[in-house]
């Protein structure tokens, strides 16, 4: 198939309409969801969570965390691997789960359960008949404790149950405050059709791409969400951009009408770096992991969309002690015309309202 030719600002454009945000509002929670196929979980809160800033950056203040809150509690949407995705999209990962557990090549995770299957069968059994329950009221029976180099070392019973979650066999049932609650699978998990592993990784590829609109066909590894395609859509080249892409045809030739919008550091239209650089010319990092002295943007910085340019980045804090959103810089990696300017303060001052803080402006 001869590739279709985009010129970036097409890809852009593309990009920005698959992801909800152009200028026609999406109609609720579950729509963006849906079409989004995730929200992402992180515990950092310097404004609100990301899963609450993607929604609250799609739908607006019409949209409330309660409303999150509700969908997880009553299971139509769920948690799974530090990502919140509609019940019935399970389906789509539970034949890789059952395959995980009886593959045959060297994995050190694997090893690791079968050297602790006692321990394994411990936690089974307490869930069966106390869960759901925080993961300090389980059992620590191992046999071998879990070495890392990294924060995981002899965290065994987390260990256990992510390694658990890979092989289908536990399940996040809700939340207590920040403590998830761990169930057996089967009291949490809709009982749907379990699509084939082949199958259904082929429908997640073509659902990635309808929420990206424009992807690479190949990339790099990533470990929960992958950001390449596969074969899914048909085969497009950037203007100025090296390689082929894979485009949703659905997308192409369509209306933009463009809006202003503040985005969470982890939204997905510009969580892979190097396609942000390649489509927007938007050169990003999240900086709180810098010493302040390091930082060039801030702490947490939102990055700013406007139509189909990522223009700047946003300087702010919620303190919510003093009831304030904090705005400490705005950066502008364009220079704001007054049209911008009016439209990203007002998404400021949007952002404020939804919080229930007042605004100080930059000193």
């Amino acid at each position: 198939m001869i590739p279709h030719q985009l010129s970036r600002a097409d890809a852009r454009r593309i990009a920005v309409r698959a992801q909800l945000l152009d200028g026609s509002r999406p109609a609720g929670l579950h729509a963006v969801v849906r079409r989004l196929t995730l929200l992402q979980i992180d515990p950092i809160a310097a404004i609100a969570p990301s899963a609450d800033l993607v929604a609250w950056s799609r739908l607006g203040s019409s949209y409330a965390p309660a409303d999150l809150d509700a969908a997880l509690a009553d299971r139509t949407l769920i948690e799974l691997r530090a990502m919140i995705r509609p019940s019935e999209d399970l389906a789509l990962y539970r034949g890789a789960m059952a395959a995980w557990a009886g593959r045959r090549e060297l994995d050190p995770r694997r090893e690791w359960m079968r050297a602790n299957d006692a321990f394994r069968l411990d936690i089974l059994e307490r869930l069966a008949s106390s869960g759901p329950l925080p993961s300090r009221e389980l059992p620590d029976t191992c046999a071998v404790p879990w070495k890392s180099t990294g924060w995981t070392n002899n965290r065994n019973v987390t260990q256990m149950l992510e390694f658990m979650v890979l092989s289908g066999e536990v399940a996040i049932a809700g939340r207590s405050g920040r403590d998830r609650l761990w169930d057996l699978a089967t009291r949490v998990y809709p009982d749907d059709r379990i699509v084939p592993a082949h199958e259904a990784l082929r429908i997640r590829d073509e659902r990635r791409l309808r929420a990206l609109g424009i992807a690479r066909g190949r990339g790099p590894g990533h470990p929960v969400e992958p950001v390449d395609v596969g074969e899914a859509g048909e085969p497009a080249v950037v203007e100025g951009v090296k390689g082929t892409w894979r485009v949703d045809p659905s997308q192409l030739d369509r209306p933009f009408a463009e809006r202003a919008a503040l985005l969470s550091p982890f939204d997905r239209l510009i969580h892979d770096r190097k396609r942000a650089v390649e489509l927007f010319d938007f050169d990003y990092q999240l900086e709180m992991y810098k010493p302040a002295a390091k930082r060039r943007w801030g702490y947490f910085a939102l990055p700013i969309l406007y139509g189909d340019r990522l223009v700047g980045k946003l300087d702010a804090a919620a303190d919510r002690k003093a009831k304030v959103l904090r705005v400490h810089a705005l950066h502008q990696d364009v220079a704001f015309t007054e049209p911008m300017t009016e439209a990203i303060g007002r998404e400021i001052e949007d952002l404020a309202r939804w919080l229930h803080l007042d605004l100080t402006p930059p000193r």
